[in-house]
């Protein structure tokens, strides 16, 4: 049976915090992102840089470093005069993104079709196993996180490294309102779904493929619900959620 490896990076990692960054601002940045895709920090959450400093026994620089890099990957909105916030997209906000979502990984697809190997598409089969695989053993944030990196993934087949950089900020923002349905149910970003594309790959069948991510997208955008924040307590919510066996 394929194993989930624990090493698995969200998309926003591929940045400037775990490339160059040191072992407690890698730290930050994967507790906050899990923490999210996991719905422990609502919407409109204030992550303070004295709080975060405490906890993570980190210089503010170091703290700033990692909240800009999740500002830049649309994870958190940085208010001039007043600080961090968990992103919320509004309504309209998230519409505008997703209509332009749909415009942008129709077109990573179409071109993705161009380099549509055996050997290319195999990595995203294997991806779409390791989403089941992650979704029955109960971890949400790995779940979602490879949910997510499978069309940053698919996107790269496009080779348009700057598709592939706008689509990475809409997926992890679109990605954190997903992220924030309480449904298990309905499954925030089907794997099943994926699949489905996957397989119209494999056959080159463009018409199929692009019918499939048009639904799939579809599906996710009806899935986003309405987010409300919550008092909660910021260092009991950045540790990590146990794993149901």
């Amino acid at each position: 049976m394929l194993k989930i490896m624990s090493a698995t990076k969200p998309i926003s990692r591929l940045s400037v915090v775990t490339e160059s960054g040191n072992d407690k601002e890698q730290r930050m940045y994967r507790d906050i992102y899990d923490a999210i895709m996991d719905h422990r920090l609502p919407a409109r959450t204030k992550l303070t840089e004295q709080s975060l400093s405490q906890i993570y026994d980190m210089a503010r620089h170091g703290v700033r470093k990692v909240l800009g890099q999740l500002a830049h990957d649309g994870l958190v909105d940085l208010e001039p005069n007043r600080g961090a916030f968990i992103a919320s997209p509004g309504e309209k906000e998230a519409q505008d993104m997703f209509e332009l979502r749909q415009s942008l990984e129709q077109l990573a697809l179409e071109k993705a079709l161009q380099h549509a190997s055996p050997e290319a598409i195999r990595p995203l089969r294997q991806m779409v196993e390791r989403e089941r695989l992650a979704y029955e053993q109960g971890d949400r944030p790995l779940w979602i996180r490879l949910s997510a990196d499978f069309h940053i993934e698919l996107a790269r087949l496009s080779g348009n490294d700057l598709l592939v950089d706008m689509l990475r900020r809409l997926v992890s923002r679109t990605t954190l309102l997903i992220s924030s349905q309480e449904v298990p149910a309905t499954r925030p970003c089907s794997f099943d779904e994926h699949l489905r594309v996957v397989e119209a790959l494999e056959k080159k069948d463009k018409k199929t493929a692009l019918s499939e991510m048009a639904q799939h997208l579809h599906q996710c955008a009806c899935r986003t619900p309405k987010n409300a924040g919550k008092g909660f307590d910021l260092k009991a919510a950045l540790k990590p959620r146990k794993i149901q066996k």
